[in-house]
């Protein structure tokens, strides 16, 4: 895997970014009842999978890095969760959200592969 200057080459965060984008595109036409809700946790959810990598990727040592990836992970889960929770509830339509989706479980094959590649180039060594 060749050598990364900056978070901003991860495609994992290129990825993570792409989502963020996503969300905050599909949370514009939630109820304005919703503005300090449910679209809060969604934008903030999605921001954090983003700031979690390039954070970690700032980090001194691979433990601390593959620690904030995995917090990138669980912001994951919780977008995934609340996405469906907007299905639910009547604020996007699944096929909108099925495409956010998308966008998610792709971020989400990155970071897994790059926890790995981590975690056993740390064990290596």
């Amino acid at each position: 895997m060749k050598e990364y200057k900056t978070y901003k080459d991860l495609n994992v965060w290129v990825s993570a970014r792409s989502l963020c984008i996503d969300v905050y595109s599909l949370t514009k036409a939630y109820p304005a009842s919703e503005q300090f809700g449910l679209t809060n946790q969604l934008r903030r959810a999605a921001i954090s999978v983003a700031s979690n990598i390039a954070e970690g990727h700032g980090r001194q040592y691979k433990k601390e890095t593959i620690q904030f990836l995995h917090m990138a992970k669980g912001s994951l889960n919780e977008l995934e969760t609340q996405l469906l929770l907007s299905v639910d509830l009547n604020f996007a339509a699944e096929k909108e959200v099925d495409a956010v989706l998308l966008t998610l479980e792709s971020t989400r094959k990155q970071l897994i592969g790059f926890i790995n590649y981590l975690t056993k180039e740390k064990n290596l060594k």
